[in-house]
C-alpha cells in the first residue's frame, strides 16, 4: 500500500510537468509488469509521451527522483528488457507516425512507436520495403526493433535492423539529444573509445551475422563505417530513449517462390544449409514435426507438406515468376532433401507461411500440453555448426527432460525453442540449464542470442561468452550514453540474476470453480498464464485480418488487450489482488466476451471463459448489477413476454417508457428494443414425417425474434429427406447466464437441455442451431460446466451449424446467384469454436461476389446493451461492419447469422441482416 501512495505521488508531480497521461493505479502498473518473458517488474507509473518534449521533462524527472526509465513499444520483447521498475514509457500510444518517405533515397523518418506493418503497408505502393520482418511484425515498434536489432527471416538476404539504420535522434542518459549517425564525435569520448578497444571490437564483436548477445560496437571500427546509429542499435534501451529513427528501404522482389523441403529431422536439414544457400534465397526457415503436429491440433489441419519430419522453407525471388521458379528447381536439385514441393500460389504460399508466423505463440505449448517458456529461445551458432550443434543441444535437453518445439532463421543459423522448464516449482533447474546451454552454444563459436537481446533472460550469461575486456568494454560503451546508469538497469551491464523476478516461480494451482478448465489440468492458474505475452491481441484487425481484441481497436488502450487482462487475472491467482477488486473490474469491462482470442491467440488465451469465471467468483452469494438480472437471464423474461407478445411490443414502442425502462434496468437508453414475433416457434410448431430425424435447436433468439429463421432451415433440411423435430420441453444454452457469471444458473438450464437432447443423440440424431452464440456455447462451454455428465460431451459432439450440414450432405448442391453481391459478417463464437469454412464454402459454391467482414459487430450479447458500453460497441462497429455497409453497392445482401450482428446493424446502419437459411431458402425457388 505504501508503495502504491508513492507512486500516486510521484505520478501527481510528474503530471504537473508532462503534457501526456501519466498513470500509476495498480491496474496500469500490473498491465506493464510484464512483457513477452518470463519475468515480472511492476514499474512505479506509465507514461505515454506525445512527443519529444514529454520524454525530456520524463527523463528529467527520473533523474532528480532516482528513478529508473525503461523504453517500451508493443512490449513483444522475450528477453525481459521492456519491463523496469521505475517508469516505463510507452512510445506505442502517441509517437507512431510515420515522419517522412523518400521514395528517390530510399529512405524512411519515423517515430519509435510506428508498427512495422503499417510501415510496410505505407511503403507498398512504392515497391520498397523494410529488409527486417519478425514474426510480430504486426504489432512489433520500430523502436524496439531497433533497441533489440530485430531481425526475421529475410535478414538472410536484406539484413538485421543495425544493417538499415542511417541515423538517430536520441535522448541518453543525461537527457541530452544526440543525433547519431557518421561522426563518432556526437557523442564525446565515443572516438576515443573505439581507439582504446580496438583489439576487443576486431577480435569478439560481429564474429558472424547474429552475434547479438551483449552491444555492438562493432560498427564503430572505420571498416565498419564508424558508425554511432549502428552501434547503438540492439542496445535495449540501456544507452538512450530513441525520438526518431532515419531508415534505409529495399525494394520489394517483382516475384517470389516458396520452395518447401522435407528432411528426416531438423539437424539434418541444418545440415544442408550451405547446399540450400548456393542458390541465393532471400529466406530459409526450418521447422520441426513437432510444431506442425502442435498447429494441426490448433488449427485441425496444416497444409500438405512433402515427407519428412524436418522441414526448410526456402523462399527465392527473381525478377519475374519464370526466374524465381527457375531458382527455386535449382535449389531443388542442388540439395540433399528426401522430399519438396515447389508452391507459387499466393494463397497456398501464405497457407504455410502461417505455419511458421505462428510458431512463437504455439510454441508456447509442449505437444503433451504442458506450458513452455522462453529463457533459451533464439541461440544462434554459425550456419556451417548448427546440425552439430542442434544434436548436441538434444542431448542436452533430455539430459534435462525437458521437451521443445524447434523452428527458426536456420540459413542464419538462429534457432528458436521455448522449453517446458520447471520454473514454478524448481526455478534452480532453469538457472542450471542455461549455464549448461550457454557452454554449449560457446563451444559452437554461438552467441547466446540471435536476435532477441539479452535482457534478463542471458545478461548475467554474458560473462562466459565474453571476456572480461569485452565485457569492461561494454560497460565503457553503455557510460558514454548513460554515467548514472538509470537507462533499463540491470541490462547487459551489472546484469541482475537470470532467475529474479521471474513470473511464475513459487505459484500455487487454482482450482476452477466455475469452469472445468480441461485444457490446463482444472488450474486456473495456469490457464491465465496461458498469456506469455505474444501480443497477437494488439494487432490492428482491420489490416491484419482476425477477429482479436474489438475493444483494443476501439480505444488503442493497452488495457483492453486480452495480454492486459490476463496480466491482471495472474495477479489475481498470485493472491496479490482480489476478485472483487476495483482493478479486475476495470480490466474485464470493456471485454466483449467474443471469445475470439480462443482461436486467434496463438497461446490459446481463453478471456471469455475467464471473465466468465471472474465473475462468477466475484458475486458468488453476492447481490448482482441489475443488469445481470435483466439481460443475464434474458430467456426467462422472453418466456414469459412471449405469452403477451402484441402487449410487450407496445410497451417498448413507448419512447419514453422504454427509455425509463432501461435506464432502471442497466441497459443505455439509446438502444432499442427488437420487437418480439407474433408468432414465436413453439407455438406453430408443424412436425412433418420422413425416413430420417434431424433436431433443430430452438434457441431463445430464434424462437422470440426471429422464428422465420427456423422455418426456412426446416425446409431445407426437409428438402433433404429429414423429419425436423425440436426439443419437446423450452430449453436453454444458458449462455446469457455464462456471459455475465451466473454458472451455477447456466448448469441447471444446460442439464435440462441434456435431459432435453439426449434421446436423440443417443439413437444417433443431429442437432442443427442456428444461432452461433448458441451453437457455439453448446459445442464449447457445455463439456467445461459438466465435465462429469458423459452426455455433455455426446451432445456436443452432435451440434452442427445449418451451414456443416449442409455441405456434409451429398444430395446438397447450393444453388448457382453469381449476380449477388453480399456483405457476410461471420459470427465471433463461431468463429473461434467451428469456424467459418463450411458457410464460405457455400458462399463460395454460388458464385455470389463476397466482402467477409473481419472482427466482432460490436453489440456482443449483453455488452452493447448495458449501460457504459454504447460509445465503445459503436466504436467497435466502425471497425469493419459499419464501413462496409455504408459504402455497399445498390442491392447488397447484409448476410448474418448472428442476432446481435443482424441487431447492432438495423440499429446503427438501418440495414436488416438476413439469416444464411432464409437466403438459401429464397435462392432456391428464385
Amino acid at each position: 500500500m505504501d508503495d502504491d501512495r508513492s507512486a500516486d505521488k510521484l505520478a501527481d508531480a510528474l503530471r504537473t510537468r508532462v503534457g501526456c497521461p501519466v498513470d500509476a493505479s495498480i491496474r496500469r502498473r500490473v498491465e506493464y509488469s510484464s512483457d513477452a518473458s518470463n519475468y515480472r517488474v511492476k514499474p512505479a507509473m506509465v507514461v505515454f509521451p506525445r512527443g519529444d518534449d514529454d520524454v525530456a521533462e520524463t527523463v528529467q524527472f527520473a533523474r532528480e527522483n532516482g528513478l529508473p526509465l525503461t523504453a517500451r513499444g508493443a512490449g513483444t520483447s522475450v528477453a525481459g528488457n521492456a519491463i523496469g521498475p521505475g517508469i516505463v514509457l510507452d512510445f506505442s500510444r502517441h509517437m507512431n507516425t510515420v515522419r517522412a518517405v523518400d521514395v528517390e533515397a530510399r529512405t524512411a523518418t519515423v517515430q519509435p512507436g510506428v508498427v512495422l506493418s503499417d510501415l510496410q503497408r505505407r511503403l507498398r505502393p512504392n515497391g520498397l520495403r523494410l529488409g527486417p520482418d519478425p514474426s510480430t511484425q504486426a504489432r512489433c515498434t520500430l523502436g524496439g526493433m531497433i533497441g533489440n536489432n530485430a531481425c526475421g527471416p529475410h535478414a538472410l538476404a536484406w539484413g538485421r535492423t543495425s544493417d538499415t539504420v542511417r541515423e538517430l535522434r536520441i535522448l541518453d542518459g543525461t537527457g541530452t539529444h544526440r543525433t547519431l549517425g557518421t561522426d563518432l564525435t556526437a557523442v564525446p569520448g565515443l572516438a576515443s573509445f573505439t581507439t582504446r578497444n580496438l583489439a576487443v571490437l576486431r577480435t569478439e564483436m560481429g564474429r558472424f551475422d547474429r552475434q547479438a548477445s551483449g552491444y555492438n560496437p562493432e560498427h564503430l571500427l572505420p571498416e565498419r563505417g564508424s558508425s554511432a546509429a549502428k552501434a547503438f542499435v540492439g542496445s535495449e534501451g540501456t544507452c538512450g530513449l530513441l525520438l526518431e529513427a532515419t531508415l534505409t528501404l529495399t525494394p520489394t522482389p517483382a516475384a517470389t517462390v516458396l520452395t518447401v523441403i522435407g528432411y528426416p529431422d531438423i539437424a539434418t536439414a541444418a545440415d544442408d544449409i550451405a547446399a540450400v544457400t548456393l542458390c541465393a534465397p532471400i529466406a530459409v526457415e526450418g521447422i520441426d514435426a513437432g510444431l506442425v503436429d502442435v498447429v494441426r491440433a490448433h488449427r485441425g489441419t496444416v497444409p500438405d507438406l512433402p515427407k519428412g519430419r524436418g522441414w526448410l522453407f526456402v523462399e527465392t525471388a527473381g525478377a519475374s515468376p519464370a526466374e524465381a521458379e527457375a531458382l527455386a528447381r535449382q535449389l531443388c536439385r542442388e540439395t540433399n532433401a528426401d522430399d519438396h514441393r515447389i508452391v507459387t500460389d499466393p494463397v497456398a504460399t501464405a497457407a504455410l507461411w502461417r505455419i511458421r508466423a505462428d510458431g512463437a505463440g504455439l510454441a508456447g505449448r509442449t505437444p503433451d500440453g504442458n506450458p513452455a517458456w522462453p529463457g533459451w529461445e533464439d541461440a544462434a551458432v554459425p550456419p556451417q555448426n548448427l546440425g552439430p550443434y542442434l544434436r548436441e543441444f538434444a542431448d542436452l535437453t533430455t539430459e534435462y527432460n525437458l521437451t521443445g518445439l524447434l523452428y527458426g532463421h536456420l540459413g542464419d543459423g538462429c534457432i528458436h525453442v521455448r522449453l517446458d522448464f520447471p520454473i514454478a516449482n524448481a526455478p534452480q533447474r532453469f538457472r542450471e540449464f542455461l549455464v549448461d546451454a550457454t557452454e554449449l552454444v560457446v563451444r559452437h563459436g554461438g552467441s547466446l542470442s540471435g536476435e532477441h537481446g539479452d535482457g534478463r533472460a542471458r545478461s548475467e550469461l554474458l560473462e562466459l561468452m565474453y571476456t572480461p575486456a569485452a565485457r569492461a568494454a561494454f560497460a565503457g560503451f553503455k557510460s558514454l550514453f548513460d554515467p548514472d546508469n538509470i537507462l533499463n538497469p540491470g541490462i547487459l551491464v551489472a546484469p541482475n540474476p537470470v532467475d529474479a523476478d521471474l513470473r511464475v516461480a513459487g505459484l500455487q494451482p487454482v482450482a476452477g470453480t466455475g469452469f472445468a478448465l480441461s485444457t490446463d489440468n482444472g488450474d486456473l492458474s495456469t490457464a491465465v498464464h496461458r498469456c506469455v505475452g505474444i501480443a497477437k491481441c494488439r494487432a490492428d484487425t482491420r489490416k491484419d485480418g482476425g477477429f482479436m481484441c474489438p475493444s483494443y481497436l476501439a480505444t488503442s488502450d493497452e488495457k483492453d488487450t486480452t495480454r492486459a487482462r490476463a496480466r491482471v487475472l495472474q495477479e489475481v491467482v498470485r493472491g496479490e489482488l482480489d476478485w472483487r477488486a476495483p482493478a479486475v473490474e476495470q480490466s474485464l469491462d470493456l471485454c466483449l466476451s467474443c471469445k475470439a482470442c480462443a482461436s486467434d491467440c496463438p497461446a490459446g488465451v481463453d478471456m471469455a471463459t475467464y471473465k466468465s469465471e471472474a465473475l462468477y467468483r466475484r458475486y458468488k452469494n453476492r447481490p448482482r448489477p441489475l443488469d445481470h438480472y435483466v439481460l443475464g437471464q434474458l430467456p426467462r423474461w422472453l418466456a414469459i413476454a412471449q405469452r403477451f407478445p402484441r402487449l410487450a411490443n407496445a410497451l417498448t414502442a413507448r419512447p419514453n417508457l422504454r427509455r425509463a425502462g432501461m435506464r432502471l434496468a442497466g441497459i443505455d437508453p439509446r438502444r432499442d428494443v427488437p420487437p418480439l414475433a407474433s408468432k414465436p416457434l413453439r407455438r406453430n410448431w408443424t412436425k412433418h414425417t420422413g425416413p430420417r430425424e434431424v433436431m433443430l435447436w430452438t434457441d431463445t433468439f430464434t424462437d422470440a425474434y426471429d422464428p422465420e429463421n427456423a422455418r426456412a432451415a426446416t425446409q431445407l433440411i426437409e428438402r433433404l429427406g429429414y423429419t425436423v423435430t425440436i426439443p419437446k420441453s423450452r430449453v436453454c444454452c444458458g449462455l446469457t447466464w455464462i456471459s455475465t457469471g451466473q454458472l451455477d444458473g447456466a448448469r441447471t438450464r444446460l442439464k435440462a437441455t441434456l435431459d432435453a437432447l439426449t434421446d436423440h443423440v443417443a439413437a444417433g440424431g443431429v442437432i442443427v442451431g442456428l444461432e452461433p452464440s448458441c451453437t457455439a456455447t453448446l459445442k464449447a462451454d457445455l463439456p467445461e460446466l459438466l465435465p462429469n455428465d458423459p452426455r455433455a460431451h455426446q451432445v456436443a459432439a452432435a451440434v452442427k451449424t445449418l451451414a456443416e450440414f449442409l455441405t456434409a450432405h451429398p444430395d446438397w448442391h447450393p444453388p448457382h446467384r453469381p449476380n449477388d453481391t453480399v456483405i457476410v459478417q461471420p459470427h465471433c463464437h463461431q468463429h473461434a469454436v467451428g469456424g467459418f469454412e463450411a458457410d464460405r464454402e457455400i458462399l463460395t459454391a454460388m458464385g455470389v461476389t463476397i466482402e467477409e467482414l473481419a472482427g466482432c459487430c460490436g453489440l456482443a450479447g449483453n455488452f452493447g446493451m448495458q449501460k457504459g458500453h454504447y460509445d465503445v460497441s459503436k466504436a467497435v462497429a466502425e471497425n469493419a461492419l459499419l464501413p462496409a455497409l455504408r459504402n455497399a453497392p445498390p442491392n447488397t445482401i447484409f448476410l448474418a447469422d448472428g442476432f446481435s450482428c443482424r441487431t447492432q446493424a438495423a440499429h446503427l446502419a438501418n440495414t436488416q441482416g438476413v439469416h444464411l437459411a432464409r437466403y438459401l431458402l429464397d435462392r432456391a425457388v428464385d
